[in-house]
C-alpha cells in the first residue's frame, strides 16, 4: 500500500488515481465547451441565447464553489468526485436529448455544478494524498492535466461529429469519461488511506486511538482546507474587502478575459459559416498552443516576476479581441479566425497559473484558506459574468461590438494590475 511518508510514497498511486480521473474528466469538459454554443444554434437559438447558454456552465461552477467545500468536507474527496461525476452524467444526458435551446441550458448548468464541486474536490484530493515536500509541483502538474484535457478534447468531438454528424453526439465524449473517472476511483486504492470505494471521512472527534488501541486515520487534510474555505466565505469577502476591490477586480478581469475566449471563438465560428467539427478542430489546436506554455508561465513569474506573466496575458488577450471585431467585415475572415485564435490561446498561455500564484502571494500564512476561497470566488464571477456581457451585447448590438467591449475591458484589467499589483506584493514577487 502507497503511503504519504517520505521514504515509502509511490507517486505512480497519485498519478493512476488522482491524475487519472482529473484528466478524464477534464477531456470530457474539454469536448463539450467550444460545442455548447453550436448546439445551441442548432436548436434554433439567437445567436446571443446560444451564448448565454454557453454561458451557463461557468455561471453552474460560480454558484457552485458557495456548497462545494462544505460538501467535500462533509462526504470526503474521492467521494465528492464520484458523486459530481454522476451529477454531470445526468446533466449532460439531458443536454443530449434536448428538444430546445431551454432545456440544453438547463442541462448546461448542472454540468458547470458538478464541475465545481469536482474541481474542489480533485483539489482537496491532492492536498491530501500528496506529501508537503513535492505538493506544489504535484499541484502544478494537476494544471496540466486541466489544459490537457482543454487540447485533446476539441479533437476528440471534432472526430466524434465528423463521424456521427450530429453535434449533440460530442456530449456523449464526456458521458464516457465521468463514467470512466467514476470507476478509477471506486476501483483504484487511495494513497492516502490503502481504502477502495465510498468511504466517508471520519468526523475530527473520532480521530486518534480508539477503545480498542486501533488508531484511526484523522480528518483528511485537503477535506479540512476546503470546509475552512467555504466556512464564512461572504464574511471573508468583506473582511479583505480592499485588497479584493482593488487587486481581485484585476484578477476578476483575468477570469473574465480567459472565459470570454471560450465563449466567443465558438460564436464566432457560428457567425463566419464553419462546421461543427472544423470549429471544433481549430479550438483543439488553439488548446494545443495554450497547453504547451503552461510551464513556461511559472518560469517568468519566477524570473521576472508576477506583473511579466500578467500584463502580456491581459494585453495580447485584449488585443486579439480588438482584432476579432476588427477581422469581421474581411473577406479573410476565416483566416484572421483561425490566426487570433492561435493569438489568444498564446496570451493565455503565457498566463497559466497567474491567479492561483497571486492568490498564493497574497494569502495569509497562518490560515490561508478562507482567503483563498474568496480569491477563488472572485476570479470565478468574473469567469461567470463575461460570457453573459458577450450575450448581452451581442443580443443588442452584434457580436463584433461584443467582441470590442472585451477588448477595452483586458486593457483596463491590464491597467488595474499594473496599479495595485506593486502595492500588494513586494519587490521581488513583482
Amino acid at each position: 500500500m502507497a503511503t504519504t511518508g517520505n521514504d515509502s510514497f509511490d507517486f505512480r498511486s497519485v498519478l493512476l488515481s488522482g491524475f487519472l480521473p482529473a484528466a478524464l474528466f477534464a477531456i470530457g469538459e474539454g469536448a463539450i465547451i467550444p460545442i455548447i454554443p453550436i448546439a445551441a444554434d442548432s436548436l434554433g437559438a439567437t445567436l446571443a441565447f446560444a451564448g448565454f447558454v454557453a454561458s451557463l456552465i461557468l455561471v453552474g461552477e460560480l454558484i457552485g464553489d458557495v456548497p462545494s467545500g462544505i460538501v467535500v468536507a462533509r462526504i470526503g474527496e474521492r467521494n465528492a468526485m464520484i458523486g459530481a461525476a454522476l451529477v454531470s452524467v445526468g446533466g449532460l444526458v439531458v443536454c443530449t436529448t434536448a428538444a430546445n435551446a431551454w432545456v440544453l441550458a438547463l442541462g448546461v448548468f448542472l454540468v458547470g455544478v458538478s464541475t465545481a464541486v469536482f474541481a474542489l474536490a480533485r483539489h482537496a484530493y491532492m492536498t491530501t494524498a500528496i506529501p508537503v515536500r513535492i505538493r506544489a509541483r504535484a499541484l502544478s502538474s494537476l494544471g496540466g492535466v486541466f489544459r490537457f484535457g482543454y487540447f485533446v478534447g476539441p479533437f476528440l468531438a471534432a472526430g466524434v461529429i465528423h463521424l456521427t454528424g450530429t453535434t449533440a453526439s460530442a456530449f456523449w465524449i464526456h458521458v464516457v469519461c465521468c463514467l470512466a473517472a467514476a470507476t478509477v476511483l471506486l476501483v483504484l486504492r487511495d494513497p492516502a488511506t490503502g481504502a477502495r470505494g465510498l468511504r466517508l471521512p471520519p468526523r475530527a472527534s473520532r480521530s486518534g486511538s480508539d477503545a480498542t488501541g486501533v488508531t484511526e486515520p484523522s480528518t483528511d487534510t485537503g477535506a479540512v482546507f476546503v470546509g475552512k474555505e467555504a466556512h464564512g466565505l461572504f464574511r471573508t469577502l468583506r473582511t479583505n474587502r480592499a485588497v479584493l476591490l482593488r487587486l481581485g477586480s484585476g484578477a476578476a478581469l483575468i477570469g473574465a478575459m480567459r472565459a470570454g475566449r471560450q465563449v466567443i471563438l465558438p460564436l464566432w465560428a457560428v457567425s463566419v459559416g464553419l462546421d461543427d467539427s472544423t470549429a471544433a478542430l481549430i479550438i483543439g489546436i488553439a488548446g494545443a498552443v495554450d497547453f504547451a506554455l503552461f510551464y513556461t508561465s511559472g518560469q517568468i513569474m519566477d524570473r521576472w516576476g508576477r506583473l511579466a506573466s500578467a500584463l502580456p496575458c491581459m494585453l495580447g488577450l485584449s488585443i486579439s479581441y480588438f482584432l476579432l471585431a476588427w477581422s469581421g467585415h474581411l473577406d479573410a475572415r476565416v483566416g484572421w479566425f483561425v490566426g487570433i485564435a492561435m493569438g489568444m490561446s498564446l496570451a493565455n498561455g503565457v498566463g497559466s497559473g497567474i491567479l492561483m500564484t497571486l492568490g498564493a502571494d497574497l494569502a495569509p500564512r497562518d490560515d490561508p484558506a478562507p482567503f483563498l476561497g474568496a480569491w477563488r470566488f472572485t476570479g470565478d464571477f468574473g469567469s461567470a459574468a463575461a460570457p453573459l456581457v458577450i450575450s448581452g451585447v451581442t443580443a443588442v448590438a452584434t457580436i463584433a461590438v461584443a467582441s470590442g467591449v472585451m477588448g477595452v475591458l483586458g486593457l483596463i484589467g491590464a491597467g488595474v494590475l499594473l496599479r495595485y499589483v506593486p502595492r500588494y506584493l513586494p519587490r521581488q514577487l513583482r
